[in-house]
C-alpha cells in the first residue's frame, strides 16, 4: 500500500474556552479521515494538553497542524502546536494559575505518545507528538 498523507492547520484563539472548539474540530477531521478507533480518544487528550498549553503558556498566534500518514499496514498521526514562544519568563506562572490543576500535561503526553518533543525555531516552538495506530 502506498504511503498516503493529508494535513490540516487550524489557528488557535487565545482564549482559555477555545480549547474544546479546537478538539471539538480535531475530533471531525479524525472522522472524516478514518483515523483509526484506538488512537482517536488518545490524540484527542494530546491535541488538549498541547493546545492548553499554548493557549496558557505562550505568544499568539498560535496553531494546530493534524497530519494522518497511511500505509505499510500502519497509521501515523502528528498532532503539532506552534506558538510565538513563552508569554511569561521560566518559573513566572500567569495570574489566576493554580499549580494544583496544572503541570500534568508533558506526562500525558508522554504517556499517550509513541514519540514527542519539542523544536524551537525562530518562529518560536513547535511541540509535536506522534500516535500510531495498526
Amino acid at each position: 500500500m502506498p504511503r498516503q498523507a493529508v494535513a490540516h492547520v487550524i489557528p488557535l484563539p487565545h482564549f482559555a474556552g477555545a480549547v474544546s472548539a479546537v478538539r471539538r474540530r480535531a475530533r471531525a477531521l479524525l472522522a472524516d479521515w478514518n483515523v483509526c478507533p484506538e488512537i482517536v480518544e488518545d490524540s484527542l487528550l494530546v491535541v488538549t494538553e498541547l493546545t492548553t498549553n499554548a493557549i496558557v503558556h505562550a505568544l499568539p498566534p498560535a496553531e494546530l497542524r493534524l497530519t494522518w500518514v497511511r500505509g505499510d499496514g500502519l497509521g501515523t498521526l502528528r498532532v503539532e502546536v506552534t506558538d510565538a514562544g513563552r508569554a511569561l519568563p521560566a518559573g513566572q506562572s500567569p495570574a489566576g494559575f493554580d499549580p494544583d490543576e496544572h503541570g500534568r500535561g508533558e506526562e500525558i503526553v508522554h504517556a499517550l505518545a509513541t514519540g514527542h518533543g519539542i523544536h524551537v525555531h525562530s518562529g518560536g516552538v513547535t511541540r509535536w507528538a506522534d500516535l500510531v495506530a495498526a
